[in-house]
């Protein structure tokens, strides 16, 4: 049975379905998310509440939340990232940055599964790495042109498709996959 994966980003589905090796479906029910910092709480609250939307179906139903999480800020964006760029876009957050010397970041995302029985397992990926100086790269989306991750020279948008290798998404879908292989 195919999962649903709930997001209304053509991009975050297609990314998850190819880390996970298998078709997801989308669907994008109107699901109010709560509002908190940390990704581990909004992710699993989502599942829970997109699970209810979907009229409970006999199927696991996936969602995915991520921030960037700098350390300077201690801890935001986080969970407030989709918000943050939305406000004030990648610019913003550079400007922001520019008096702080510490410009190390993380990417952060936890895919919260809920089953038919209605209980939600977490996975959680993450990435060290640090805020570019500037924009860089043409792919990805969100925050991928200013996070550099860790012993790597490009940002997320200049990695490409090489960026589901490793990135903080992957990571996190890596762990579903393996859960999924034990079920």
């Amino acid at each position: 049975m195919k999962p649903i994966f709930v997001t209304s980003n053509e991009n975050k589905r297609r990314e998850a379905a190819a880390i996970l090796g298998l078709e997801l479906e989308r669907a994008a029910p109107e699901v109010t998310e709560i509002q908190a910092l940390d990704v581990a709480e909004v992710a699993a609250a989502k599942a829970l509440a997109a699970r209810e939307a979907l009229d409970r179906p006999a199927r696991l139903v996936l969602v995915e939340d991520s921030g960037l999480i700098i350390e300077a800020w201690r801890g935001l964006p986080g969970a407030f990232t989709k918000w943050f760029l939305a406000s004030v876009g990648v610019e913003g957050i550079l400007r922001m940055l520019r008096s702080n010397g510490d410009r190390n970041a993380r990417a952060v995302c936890v895919v919260a599964v809920a089953d038919d029985e209605g209980s939600v397992h977490s996975f959680r990926g993450e990435v060290a790495g640090s805020i570019a100086p500037e924009p860089r790269g043409e792919s990805g989306f969100g925050w991928d042109p200013i996070f550099i991750p860790e012993g790597q020279p490009l940002t997320y948008a200049e990695m490409g498709e090489s960026k589901n290798e490793d990135s903080h998404r992957a990571r996190a879908f890596r762990a579903v996959r393996k859960w999924l292989e034990g079920m």
